[in-house]
């Protein structure tokens, strides 16, 4: 799922789509449903490039494109019972806010740098302390209005540190803490530049290409219209942790 400033009511049908756009730079889509009573900021960690700046994120607006992941679905005919192999294990202080369709983001470029947001819409350094590897992440943050909530995909792209690694930010802070193991109910899409990979041997492959069942072109360039889509569901209670997909 991901990493939430206040508490939520519930979060289901998490998806999470990833591909690796151009050399080190990885394309992500997220997109679930969400219920919270007060204003608050989704977060999601990324392994940036060391060095990276205020402006290394770039966000891509989906509003226009609400239907992609109902799309990325529908490339997989085989019941879900049948299909899927379920997994049970010197700047101004103030960061800039975009608006991106219905969202107002922003990219917070490591975790000291969450002072330079609302706090409502930021998680205290003493949390993220507890997964020390996320010390040089950088942070997409997407602030969601409260109420019960299924959005258009958020989406962006980013300068990754892992150039042959699909990272799908799966890490759950829901209520303040992190625990060791959370309730996942996520599916995960990709697209790869090599096929026959044995990290894909837990992944299931759309039968045809994306063009097949998808619309590459309102995708603003995350689906590469010629490859097939791999696809791969968690469900129950797993580690908490990040998926990293080796694609090399």
């Amino acid at each position: 799922m991901c990493c939430f400033s206040r508490p939520v009511e519930f979060v289901s049908s998490t998806r999470i789509f990833a591909r690796m756009i151009a050399p080190a730079r990885q394309a992500i889509a997220y997109q679930m449903e969400f219920g919270s009573k007060e204003d608050m900021a989704m977060i999601l960690p990324l392994p940036v490039a060391p060095g990276t700046g205020d402006d290394a994120l770039k966000f891509i607006n989906l509003e226009d494109y609400r239907d992609f992941f109902d799309d990325l679905r529908s490339g997989f005919p085989v019941p879900e019972s049948r299909a899927f192999a379920l997994d049970t294990d010197s700047q101004s202080n103030t960061l800039k806010v975009e608006q991106v369709g219905a969202f107002e983001a922003s990219f917070v470029p490591g975790p000291t740098d969450f002072d330079r947001l609302d706090p409502r819409f930021s998680i205290r350094k003493d949390i993220w302390d507890k997964i020390p590897v996320y010390a040089d992440y950088g942070f997409a943050v997407f602030k969601l209005r409260k109420g019960e909530h299924e959005a258009h995909p958020m989406a962006f792209t980013f300068p990754t540190r892992h150039a042959d690694k699909l990272f799908f930010p799966t890490v759950h802070i829901h209520d303040g803490e992190v625990h060791e193991k959370e309730e996942f109910d996520h599916s995960l899409y990709c697209q790869v530049e090599k096929t026959g990979l044995f990290a894909l041997t837990r992944w299931e492959e759309s039968p045809g290409v994306a063009a097949s069942f998808s619309k590459p072109s309102k995708s603003q360039g995350l689906l590469d219209k010629d490859k097939h889509v791999y696809r791969r569901r968690m469900r129950g209670m797993l580690d908490n942790e990040d998926v990293v997909l080796g694609t090399a």
